[in-house]
């Protein structure tokens, strides 16, 4: 119902459905009933998601609720094999929860390195912004993954422990991805299991990485931060050298933390974390993708943009974030960077320029754009703000978010 609504529209949608009035929801969030009814008549634009979050605990509703992101479901078009609906009866087969529960094996054993392929294959798909084949192609992955670990013994069997565990961590990013958080964390959970059962401190602390990506899309900011804390600390206490994948797996984890720091206002750890993982990124010398992070110098440089925006700190972001040049990190990594660049511009009221910024990032990835909240929200407000008919170029990118028909 509350779909092609504004996020503003949409507190004041949940506020009057708890029967809250404006100044007790107001008081809750520590603001007055006069910025809350600027918020909810669009005077004010919301983009910090440390206060949606804030808005979305007093109604007692999902960050998601108030961001009313799509699901692939009703977007895609590429539902040859199936999409979500596969991914989670995978992901909830009881058969799964227990070796002992589980068939034994049939047929000659997994290949191991097509299998290590095929891993790899919905890594690139999800860093593609490809969702949907990311979302077809993890539960055949998943069910080889489980017959090899079943199939195997010794050094084979960690090795089918840790192949399960990226194929759960794949599954739980591309779900977060989608807004399908429930379903991400089964995936994280069962993930870190396997990582642990494959006992390669590396693996244990990508897997670390998902759970805290997890807990960041559930608004559980607080508890991410001090996972990264924790995370970090285990990967720290079992560094035998400081290999590539190593450092890159610890440095990202601290960005995963600075993002959920900085959505909680806490500009001290942000300030911590942005510097370990630039220390780890100068240690690595140069932009990677070691166990699928795109970690390096540049994406530490863009969470910095990122980070100065959930802060608030709108002219960093306009000033530093043009600069950054990503064009050798994975499509997922530029067009989130794109999409915040669009959205500093936008808070300093340069329309045109955030809405040719949507543009670009749209063309690059499609459904990257369909799922995310930044070009959702600015679209919206851009609509609502035209006094006569939206631009050609303005009504065909609402069209498409479907925000207008």
């Amino acid at each position: 119902m509350t779909e092609m609504l504004s996020v503003g529209e949409r507190v004041a949608w949940y506020r009057r459905r708890r029967g809250m009035s404006q100044e007790v929801l107001a008081g809750l969030v520590g603001r007055t009933a006069d910025w809350l009814s600027k918020v909810e008549n669009g005077r004010i634009e919301l983009d910090r998601l440390s206060v949606i979050k804030a808005l979305a605990d007093a109604l007692d509703v999902q960050l998601g609720d108030l961001l009313a992101e799509p699901s692939l479901l009703d977007w895609t078009t590429d539902v040859q094999g199936g999409t979500v609906p596969k991914l989670r009866e995978a992901l909830m087969d009881y058969r799964n929860m227990s070796p002992l529960l589980a068939p034994d094996p049939a047929g000659p054993p997994p290949d191991l390195e097509i299998l290590r392929a095929e891993v790899g294959t919905a890594w690139s798909a999800y860093q593609d912004a490809r969702y949907a084949r990311a979302t077809r192609l993890i539960p055949g992955i998943l069910a080889e993954a489980q017959r090899a670990v079943r199939t195997f013994e010794g050094d084979e069997q960690l090795q089918a422990q840790a192949l399960l565990a990226m194929a759960y961590q794949g599954a739980a990013m591309v779900l977060t991805k989608i807004g399908e958080s429930d379903l991400a964390w089964i995936a994280a959970d069962r993930g870190l299991a396997a990582a642990q059962e494959a006992g390669n401190p590396i693996i244990v602390g990508s897997l670390f990485r998902s759970v805290s990506h997890c807990l960041l899309a559930n608004g559980r900011l607080a508890a991410a931060r001090d996972l990264v804390t924790d995370a970090a600390g285990y990967m720290e206490g079992r560094r035998v050298d400081a290999s590539p994948t190593h450092l890159s797996v610890y440095g990202t984890l601290f960005l995963v933390g600075a993002m959920a720091a900085a959505r909680i206002d806490d500009r001290a750890t942000v300030r911590e974390f942005l510097a370990e993982a630039d220390q780890a990124a100068q240690r690595l010398g140069h932009d990677a993708n070691h166990m699928w992070t795109a970690f390096g110098p540049t994406n530490v440089a863009i969470h910095r943009i990122s980070t100065a925006m959930e802060l608030g700190d709108v002219q960093i972001a306009a000033d530093q974030g043009p600069r950054v040049d990503s064009s050798t990190l994975p499509l997922e990594r530029r067009v989130r960077h794109t999409l915040e660049v669009a959205r500093a511009y936008s808070a300093q009221n340069r329309m045109d320029e955030a809405l040719a910024l949507v543009l670009d990032a749209e063309e690059l990835g499609p459904e990257q754009v369909r799922y995310h909240f930044i070009p959702r929200q600015l679209v919206t407000m851009w609509v609502r703000q035209q006094r006569g008919k939206p631009s050609h170029l303005l009504a065909g990118v609402a069209q498409r978010l479907r925000i207008i028909g």
